[in-house]
């Protein structure tokens, strides 16, 4: 194989090279085939779409807690429903839909911005999107049975042990942590492969795009973080199912051992989210200031300190527990020093935007306005940092207006932004600007309407986590106000929602590249094909579809006729050989079934674990049975 330097290499027949691309590439049909794709964009697909619905689920939520809360002694929700509510709305928007979000993106996006034609294991991914799926259901379904958890998204003991929580509701959030969990390790397995092995030749480390930076970070810390919160959770539902004493204080116990370790996983999950976010904001802003990111080396240092600095923050969420004092004051020192790696990136936009020439489209908008909403949210998180004044607010309105103001416009603002941004990617078709600019600005002041009366409710005194309010507290009319925002925040979404319904049908046809984008996911066509390119990309430049058309180059060599991708090296992206990928297969819906069942199972009856791991062992057989490669026509 080899790197030429024609776009078109006449040594080569284009049109039977695609032709076979076609056929060795193509979705099985029918519906046994459609549960068996392991194209990435497929996959990538069903995360977002599936996120997406749990972000309607969790806002329908939101509505109702906000709803029960606009005026005292309000009767809409009784203490035990809004407790459930509660619980889901959290459970819902950090485990089903901020996570696999960032994750589905990352899956659509990092194969073509790489240059690949696929993620490293398909079938790997295809198992953890049904995973996903799965444990969406068994969360939802104990919603619909009226078994819904009620001890909040932390679920913290004691009250949500056996003594205090009787019933199953609880156990069903715990193991849906272990569902989601195991789909997210699978990602992050999948894509650190992807971007270590398997990057275009000539895209060595320091020109790789600052959004795959990004995914490569959030996927290691998902290594490191995830398996903690398995571990409390699998503690958590073993003290009630088995009667072990890991944090039951009742048995002996400890409770703080489990928000240790849930909060070990706790904060970095906040940089999980948050982190993809800032790549987001990365491609945007150079695609739309139609110039070079300022200080690129600065950019992937802060946010590799980023995702350091975030595994040591995570007690000063305990700061209301007995800490000693070196303790806290190491863990305020870390806690502000965050905040300075997050500085340098602002700082950098700002310097980008200001030095090129940005066009105003509703995806700047909304980086305009995750500038503005996190920095504020920053501030507030500086504050908290500070064990006094965290202690006088720890459990008020005031750390649940911060939270929102950095994990909605730190992670949904952005998020939103990428979707205009690549829309026409997605669908071939450009989203409505006006519609677009609408929605932002609909979104923009219901968001500050709902969140921003929070903090002075916290400074008023106002508890979080309660149901109802005594009148004459003060309270009524900002709670009143927040509600209203948090309607306005639902006709934003409402926005969204038509405007994406049109234009996939009606929108302006986009073409491959309508930005001027700098990086390699436009060269593909609009939407992909299964096989992403034609031939792979060679790259020269840290913007390659920015440098001359003399200097672009594509890779010649590898067969059309089956599956087969270029593996690279680590440092400097250079060819190494040839990797046959897996084609489309059922197995990892039987093997996620098979697993589901040992989960599921496990719940009522201990036994079913072993019965579980029997089964899916043979699922596993069946996927990972050898088979014999195709030879190519042609080498």
């Amino acid at each position: 194989m080899r790197a030429s330097q024609d776009i078109y290499p006449q040594s080569v027949d284009v049109e039977r090279d695609v032709e076979q691309l076609r056929n060795s590439w193509r979705h099985p049909r029918g519906v046994l085939g459609w549960l068996s794709f392991t194209t990435h964009q497929a996959i990538g697909t069903r995360y977002i779409v599936t996120a997406f619905i749990m972000l309607l689920a969790g806002g329908i939520e939101a509505l109702m807690i906000r709803t029960q809360l606009m005026r005292a002694n309000n009767g809409y929700l009784g203490p035990e429903r809004y407790n459930q509510i509660f619980t889901t709305h959290g459970t819902t928007m950090m485990f089903l839909f901020a996570v696999p979000v960032m994750e589905g993106m990352a899956i659509y996006l990092v194969p073509l911005m790489c240059g690949t034609r696929n993620v490293a294991f398909p079938r790997l991914n295809a198992f953890g999107y049904w995973m996903y799926l799965f444990g969406v259901l068994f969360l939802y379904w104990g919603v619909f049975t009226n078994t819904a958890p009620d001890v909040g998204w932390f679920a913290y003991p004691p009250l949500s042990g056996p003594q205090y929580t009787p019933g199953k509701s609880t156990d069903f959030w715990a193991q849906m942590i272990t569902f989601t969990e195991v789909s997210a390790l699978c990602v992050a397995a999948e894509i650190i492969a992807t971007i270590s092995k398997m990057r275009a030749p000539g895209m060595s480390l320091n020109r790789m795009p600052l959004y795959i930076w990004s995914i490569l970070i959030q996927s290691w810390m998902i290594i490191f973080a995830m398996p903690a919160i398995v571990l409390a959770s699998s503690y958590l539902l073993s003290d009630r199912t088995v009667g072990t004493h890991f944090v039951n204080p009742a048995e002996g116990g400890d409770p703080l051992l489990y928000q240790h370790i849930f909060w070990f996983f706790g904060h970095p999950e906040v940089y999980i989210i948050f982190i993809p976010a800032l790549g987001f904001v990365s491609a945007i802003v150079v695609a739309h200031a139609r110039r070079e990111i300022v200080g690129y080396t600065a950019m992937v240092l802060a946010q590799i300190a980023n995702g350091f600095i975030a595994f040591g923050l995570w007690v000063h969420h305990m700061f209301a527990t007995d800490l000693p004092q070196i303790g806290e004051a190491y863990f305020t020192a870390s806690s502000m020093m965050i905040a300075v790696t997050s500085g340098v990136q602002i700082f950098c936009w700002i310097a980008t935007l200001w030095s090129g020439r940005p066009r105003m489209t509703t995806a700047l908008h909304f980086v305009y306005g995750f500038i503005a909403i996190f920095v504020l949210g920053g501030l507030t998180g500086v504050m908290l940092a500070a064990v006094p004044l965290d202690l006088q607010a720890h459990d008020t309105y005031f750390v649940v207006a911060h939270f929102h103001y950095v994990l909605i416009g730190g992670a949904l603002f952005p998020l939103f932004g990428a979707f205009y941004h690549w829309h026409p990617k997605f669908t071939g078709r450009l989203m409505n600007e006006t519609l677009g600019r609408a929605n932002f600005w609909v979104l923009f002041a219901g968001f500050n309407l709902t969140f921003f009366p929070m903090h002075i409710l916290g400074l008023k005194g106002m508890p979080r986590r309660i149901y109802t309010y005594p009148p004459g507290m003060g309270w009524d009319g900002l709670n009143l106000l927040a509600t209203v925002g948090a309607w306005i925040i639902a006709a934003g979404g409402i926005l969204f929602i038509v405007n994406f319904l049109w234009s996939r049908k009606n929108g302006e046809v986009a073409g491959n590249n309508p930005w001027d984008a700098d990086s390699l996911e436009w060269a593909a066509s609009s939407p992909p094909a299964n096989y992403n390119f034609e031939y792979l990309p060679a790259v020269t430049s840290r913007y390659p579809l920015w440098a001359p058309r003399e200097q672009r180059g594509v890779v010649t060599g590898l067969a059309t006729d089956r599956r087969e991708a270029l593996v690279t090296t680590l440092m400097d992206a250079e060819p190494h050989h040839r990797y046959i990928l897996p084609g489309s297969s059922i197995w990892p819906l039987i093997s996620a079934i098979c697993v589901t069942i040992g989960f599921a199972g496990s719940v009522f009856n201990g036994w079913y674990i072993t019965w579980g791991a029997i089964i899916s062992g043979l699922a596993f057989i069946g996927w990972f049975w050898p088979k014999r490669p195709l030879e190519p026509a042609h080498d």
